[in-house]
């Protein structure tokens, strides 16, 4: 397989429906390429598809176009191969306005194969086949046309691989006895991400922002979502319109005026000019909200650093002996969350409780519940 694959374009949606339905219980090979350096949504420039051998580019317009693309990426019937999905899933939500459902991620695939954790999908590549994959045209202008030779060239290889990877971890991951373990993990990582950014939950992602007042998180809460709806109408990068840095001053100061507010660090003129009253009664409707129920979680004390060391390391000990990686069994977050949450939040004790990681982490579950009860 160290042949140059052959370009070959499927030029109208009538030709992507035919070519569809070929093989319909075959795994589809799929990846994008997008660009997003000045816009809030990524934009399509290519997509590529698979079946085996038979390797295709298409134009974005072509792809939005086909029912049966559509109905391929919404459906269950057929497997898609991705690999590290997650930005070809928020690509999908709000070009084609469609979840994608039976997506395997074949980067999760290689963790639970024992091979590592967010392993590149070029490096896998070589550790499998023995192949390098150039990578010389991943940051090349994807809008543009003509694509240049070294551009499809580079495109086709990003799918090339993905079907024989497929066989080769589905081996690997069955005589591990962990194939059905990622197939639920799947699952869960896509309806993760589908219930990603809200804009009335974005304040809580706000690095710094716990150190706020609890009303003055409220105006935070206020500012971001304001922030998140004038993005997307706008299609704009949010430092584009305000930073995180100014929300949170705005937010501090509680500004009255649009003198007040242009006097605030990192508030641009043209800023207060044009947003100046939109951004004041942000402010006004977070000072008259309240308490609000969702606060930003403050860094771990003292004493829950000590018990987060004591879970995470019951948690290793059992990653560590199924060969899977902590990161992958035990994300830093969900530790934090269970730390503060073990007894009073179904949720942050069920991501380890049920399902693969409940069975494999079951030898120290009662043990991780009592050093949370002391």
């Amino acid at each position: 397989m160290t042949d140059t694959p052959t370009v070959r374009w499927l030029e109208t949606p009538d030709e992507l429906d035919n070519w569809l339905a070929q093989a319909p219980d075959r795994p589809l090979a799929l990846d994008t390429e997008f660009e997003r350096v000045s816009t809030f949504f990524p934009i399509p420039g290519l997509v590529q598809l698979g079946l085996g051998d038979d390797l295709r580019l298409v134009e974005p317009a072509v792809a939005e176009a086909s029912q049966a693309f559509r109905e391929c990426l919404a459906g269950t019937e057929r497997p898609k191969l991705l690999y590290a999905m997650s930005e070809d899933m928020e690509l999908f939500r709000h070009w084609l306005d469609l979840e994608p459902r039976a997506v395997l991620d074949l980067q999760l695939a290689c963790a639970l194969a024992g091979l590592g954790f967010s392993v590149g999908y070029a490096k896998l590549v070589e550790t499998l086949f023995n192949v390098t994959v150039d990578k010389s045209a991943t940051r090349s202008d994807w809008l543009a046309r003509p694509l240049t030779d070294a551009q499809c060239q580079y495109a086709l290889e990003d799918i090339r691989y993905l079907e024989p990877m497929f066989e080769h971890l589905k081996a690997l991951l069955e005589k591990r006895g962990f194939y059905s373990a990622w197939l639920e993990e799947n699952e869960r990582f896509a309806r993760d991400l589908a219930h990603q950014g809200e804009p009335q939950e974005y304040y809580l992602k706000i690095r710094g922002g716990w150190q706020l007042k609890p009303r003055q998180q409220a105006v935070l809460r206020e500012l971001a979502a304001w922030r998140e709806q004038e993005c997307r109408l706008r299609d704009r990068p949010r430092n584009r319109v305000l930073s995180d840095a100014a929300l949170i001053r705005i937010a501090e100061r509680l500004p009255e005026s649009k003198g007040a507010l242009g006097a605030i660090e990192d508030v641009p003129p043209v800023v207060v000019r044009r947003y100046g009253e939109i951004l004041l009664a942000c402010v006004e409707r977070g000072r008259s909200s309240g308490d609000i129920a969702d606060r930003i979680e403050t860094p771990l004390t003292r004493e829950e650093q000590g018990l987060f060391k004591q879970v995470k390391r019951l948690f290793r000990h059992e990653a560590e002996a199924s060969d899977v990686p902590i990161e992958l069994v035990a994300p830093r977050k969900r530790i934090e969350a269970c730390i503060r949450r073990w007894h009073s939040d179904d949720d942050a004790a069920r991501f380890f409780t049920e399902g693969w990681r409940g069975e494999m982490l079951a030898p120290v579950l009662d043990d991780v519940s009592r050093v949370l009860s002391e």
